[in-house]
């Protein structure tokens, strides 16, 4: 007999990575048809980013990767559980598993076992800082407080924050210039954010002009 996911339903199925010991549920991501084939053949398991829009293979910047001792197929073919051997820990905070948030007692089932700044870059942090702020009471949250309000007061504070960057170096005062580069930074991903993009897409996007000109890649995009 021959199983088979069913790719007609999506082009995306759930994934589960469990511990292959202690069957803790670890993490929860997406497999598209090239990802599930590279797990199976180098025996990693390998995801489908939604947001940075490419495949990516677990622990790939952080060295904490899984690798799959069995993978099982769900009845309605469009999910697997992949029984793993984590090295190091399965979440990007630093956790041993993602779920780690307690919505009976609203607390943390546990605390971060890893320094995570000593392996993601501070963008990626603050990124997933704003991402973790969503869903925060606006009362308490800045950014929730902003995302609420809509994508016009986001985009607001982008083009006022840009604004007075340029005011900064016209003035050409190098402590304003870093402060405000700073704040127009944070307000861009808050709208990266707000649009679900990662800023990998956009370090993919400054890899792929690496060795362009300007002129020779605006024509590329037809402008």
């Amino acid at each position: 007999m021959s199983f088979q996911v069913d790719w007609q339903k999506n082009p995306l199925i759930a994934a589960v990575a469990q511990d292959s010991t202690s069957k803790e549920v670890l993490m929860l991501a997406w497999m598209d048809q090239e990802a599930l084939h590279l797990t199976l053949e180098t025996g990693f398991a390998h995801y489908f980013s939604r947001s940075k829009q490419r495949i990516w293979k677990k622990g790939e910047s952080s060295g904490h990767t899984q690798e799959v001792v069995d993978i099982r197929l769900d009845c309605d073919s469009d999910a697997v559980v992949m029984l793993v051997k984590q090295e190091g820990v399965a979440c990007h905070t630093g956790r041993k598993s993602c779920f780690y948030q307690d919505l009976k007692t609203n607390t943390e089932a546990s605390k971060p076992e890893v320094n995570v700044e000593e392996i993601y870059s501070i963008v990626n942090r603050v990124y997933e800082t704003i991402e973790s702020r969503k869903t925060s009471s606006p009362e308490s949250s800045y950014v929730a407080k902003l995302m609420s309000k809509g994508e016009n007061s986001i985009l607001k504070k982008v083009v006022e924050e840009a604004g007075e960057f340029s005011f900064a170096v016209k003035d050409s005062d190098a402590k304003e210039i870093i402060y405000e580069a700073t704040d127009l930074l944070f307000h861009t991903l808050v709208a990266l954010s707000f649009s679900n993009i990662s800023p990998d897409r956009i370090r993919q996007e400054l890899a792929r002009r690496e060795g362009l000109s300007g002129i020779e890649e605006k024509k590329g995009r037809g402008k």
